[in-house]
């Protein structure tokens, strides 16, 4: 990977220019039906289920979103939930990069982070080919992120500073924080997949 963490970020905000409004709307959807979600471990059990099943989609509905920020494609606050289009396979995805990252860090906590790295693009690789299975989409990221995850890694160190000053905003800054940092990360993967980014066109929002 040849482009700096600074220009990365700064593709981030170009990306950004004329879509705040709607990546901070996509942020608050979110997390209402996350925060809605969460109410049901109150239901022993039958909560923590329906949390694991979600997982999945959700993440993969908040990549797609972003990726689309990222590449100037704009789109709609309701790609949020297109993941649960591809229910089972971000299920998969998901149930594997947890089981294989919590099997890593029984060893240390270490390899569990390096485990996490590794598998951190299944979900790109997913959503840029719905047709592959989930171990598929697992092991392209393995390859992929070979001689990156530490770039990946200090990537997103380079937001610490920024977390402080959003926390001492009683957490208000994270909603301006998160989208920059998803499309950051969308950028990250379209440098290492070869992917060229188009231009970007006046928002609609």
């Amino acid at each position: 990977m040849n482009v700096t963490y600074s220009e990365l970020r700064a593709r981030a905000r170009e990306s950004l220019q004329g879509n705040w409004g709607k990546s901070i709307l996509a942020i608050i959807v979110y997390g209402i039906v996350a925060g809605l979600i969460g109410l049901l471990n109150f239901i022993p059990v039958i909560g923590y289920i329906i949390q694991i099943l979600t997982g999945g989609a959700f993440a993969l509905g908040l990549i797609i979103f972003f990726v689309g920020i990222a590449r100037n494609e704009g789109p709609q606050i309701s790609e949020v939930f297109s993941g649960f289009s591809h229910f089972i396979k971000a299920f998969c995805v998901y149930f594997l990069m947890t089981l294989f990252t919590v099997l890593w860090s029984l060893l240390l906590i270490i390899p569990g982070i390096i485990a996490y790295l590794r598998y951190s693009q299944a979900y790109y690789i997913l959503q840029d080919n719905p047709d592959i299975g989930a171990l598929e989409a697992i092991r392209q990221s393995k390859q992929l992120m070979k001689g990156r995850k530490w770039k990946f890694f200090v990537l997103n160190l380079t937001f610490i500073g920024w977390m402080f000053l959003a926390l001492l905003t009683f957490g208000i800054g994270f909603l301006w924080l998160y989208p920059y940092i998803f499309v950051t990360q969308a950028h990250f993967y379209d440098e290492i997949s070869g992917r060229t980014t188009p231009p970007p066109h006046p928002s609609s929002f």
